[in-house]
Parts: C-alpha cells; sequence; structure tokens
C-alpha cells in the first residue's frame, strides 16, 4: 500500500512539471507561429554561392 502512495505522489510532481514547462513555454511565445513550420516544405532553401578563389 505503501508504493502506491509513493507512486501516486510521483506522478502528480511529474504531472505538475510538465504542467509548469508547458505555461512557461506558452508564456515564452513558443507556440507563437503555427504557420511557417506547415508551409517550410514548400520553399527551396536558398544555396550558398561561393565567391572564394582558390
Amino acid at each position: 500500500m505503501y508504493a502506491l502512495f509513493v507512486l501516486i505522489i510521483v506522478s502528480l510532481v511529474v504531472a505538475i512539471g510538465f504542467l509548469i514547462a508547458f505555461m512557461w513555454a506558452v508564456r515564452s511565445n513558443q507556440y507563437e507561429d503555427d504557420y511557417t513550420p506547415s508551409v517550410r516544405i514548400l520553399f527551396d532553401d536558398q544555396k550558398k554561392e561561393n565567391t572564394s578563389d582558390n
């Protein structure tokens, strides 16, 4: 029975930790741009031209 209480407490601590991390990410605008990632694959990468003479 003691192990059950320990597991419940540990799972609550982990869940609260994930909730705090999610709230921190939302408040620091980590999820602000939701359009660019969906269309990023449609654009070609700009290739750098080598301008140095060897």
